[in-house]
């Protein structure tokens, strides 16, 4: 494949590779593009989301766990206070004229608890309704898309890194919709167990990831109980095999990786007793992982050939390891990396050049990516890729320097099709153009379009804007709609809109 220019390299970094040009255009790293992307790598460069209420997940388990005894007591209170209030109280007899209420005005309503707003006598009177707790969850999910999104996203120059942290948040899924513990923790979870491993080796992610209590509570390990251990005694209980299939079937081997169903209960087996500690801290410190020995499955194991001896987590431990080095392990992450990168169907040459790589380096991840982006075939300039609503989202507020607030990048995301960190299986979202290039989607992506242009400050022009933003991607037919635009706002949608910005 011939060689491209400098300008060609820029954009394709910063689009393909990256999160998307700034408000600073392609300039930056014309003169180096690749040398830019490989220091990235070099120097390991990963955002670190921040704000006060990005807590460590022990923590903000222990918060949900007093959240969880606050709500219990206040409804608890409430049934009691309506079991308590007299019966000649609910119910009141006809009104008398002169004792007919006056007529709430506007601000009276927005008054809670005004005595204009009483319902209408004969009726039950009920107790005035008291202001919910605020949802801790879902303030913490928003913490941590604030933190993001106007945060993390901004900082580097092409983010590679941070793209990365996506992509591998993606492969390790948990949905925020599984549970409150779920739903808190989701942003630790990818702070504590991707982001410091994203240029590791990923062994180490594995292990951060699999004993980390979002996936532990998303994959329900916690229910797992050894059939012949101690706490199983009356062999009521028994497997749950969540978390040992898709770790062999998501995570590292993959669907073809030459597993057994056998395999998935002994690695059940493997890992019981692994769990999270609750709030009453009888098995270690509230909101950690911890081994409960009494329900893990005693004696040696065979996975996949190899014996593990019984040694308590560090059986699971090293099965994982052993998982993780695994040749099918290798060829399914190289081939989700080239995927996610490069072509929804993975060159096959550059998928055994990147795997190759994972092998003979056990798994070095900044290895891996070199060898990703040193290959020619990663830099083809036709732009085969369609953004995902993330990715799409995430350059359109990179270009425009938009900062919406955390809610309506949760509901914009929804709306479009991919709620952020909720997917609808443990496989994550889709990573080809079938399922991102749907008519009803294109259409959500016009009215998010529309709704930044129409925020973006008016000394922006529109056509300098699309030139510098996507460089020598940019095609005449895209320039000429975007000059012929009647107003601004409608030139920018439209740059938003072409297929040089939809594509990468």
């Amino acid at each position: 494949m011939a060689q491209q220019s400098n300008d060609v390299y820029a954009a394709l970094a910063l689009s393909r590779f990256g999160l998307g040009a700034d408000h600073n255009g392609t300039a930056p790293i014309t003169s180096d593009p690749r040398g830019a992307l490989m220091e990235e790598i070099t120097e390991r460069f990963v955002p670190v989301p921040v704000g006060p209420e990005l807590q460590s997940t022990a923590d903000l388990l222990v918060s949900l766990y007093a959240f969880q005894e606050q709500r219990k007591e206040a409804r608890q209170q409430a049934v009691t206070a309506v079991a308590a209030t007299p019966q000649d109280k609910l119910m009141q007899g006809p009104p008398r004229p002169q004792q007919a209420a006056p007529q709430p005005t506007a601000a009276m309503a927005a008054q809670p608890g005004n005595p204009a707003m009483a319902p209408p006598l004969g009726k039950p009177v009920e107790k005035p309704v008291q202001p919910a707790m605020p949802y801790l969850p879902q303030q913490i999910l928003l913490a941590e898309v604030d933190a993001r999104f106007n945060g993390t996203i901004r900082q580097p120059l092409i983010g590679f890194g941070e793209r990365l942290a996506m992509f591998w948040a993606n492969h390790f899924a948990v949905a925020v919709s599984k549970s409150e513990e779920v739903h808190i923790v989701a942003g630790a979870f990818e702070r504590e167990a991707i982001r410091p491993h994203v240029f590791g080796r990923f062994a180490d992610m594995l292990l951060a990831v699999e004993t980390h209590p979002a996936m532990l509570g998303y994959l329900d390990n916690q229910q797992s109980i050894g059939p012949n251990s101690r706490a199983n005694a009356n062999k009521k209980r028994g497997l749950n095999e969540n978390l040992a299939r898709e770790t062999m079937e998501l995570h590292t081997l993959g669907v073809n990786g030459g597993y057994t169903q056998a395999d998935v209960t002994t690695l059940a087996k493997i890992i019981t007793g692994w769990t999270v500690a609750r709030a009453e801290g009888k098995l270690g410190a509230p909101g950690t992982f911890v081994f409960n020995a009494g329900a893990h499955e005693p004696g040696d194991q065979t996975l996949l050939g190899l014996t593990y001896a019984d040694n308590g987590v560090g059986q699971g431990r090293e099965a994982l390891r052993d998982l993780a080095r695994h040749p099918a392990t290798a060829q399914h992450i190289a081939t989700k990396l080239v995927r996610h990168f490069v072509a929804d169907t993975p060159p096959p040459a550059l998928v055994q050049t990147v795997a190759a790589t994972f092998r003979k380096t056990d798994g070095d991840l900044s290895a891996v990516y070199r060898a990703l982006i040193g290959s020619e075939e990663a830099w083809n300039p036709t732009l085969s890729k369609v953004r995902s609503p993330l990715e799409f989202m995430t350059a359109l507020l990179r270009a425009s320097g938009e900062t919406p607030k955390p809610n309506v990048i949760l509901g914009t995301l929804n709306a479009m099709g991919q709620p952020f960190w909720a997917p609808a299986g443990p496989n994550g979202f889709a990573d080809t153009a079938d399922v991102w290039a749907s008519s009803e989607s294109l259409s959500m992506r016009m009215d998010v379009a529309n709704m930044i242009a129409n925020a973006v400050p008016p000394q922006i022009d529109p056509r300098r804007f699309v030139s510098d933003s996507l460089g020598p991607l940019l095609s005449k037919e895209t320039l000429q709609a975007v000059s012929r635009a009647e107003t601004r706002s409608q030139g920018l949608a439209i740059a938003y809109l072409s297929p040089e910005f939809q594509r990468r």
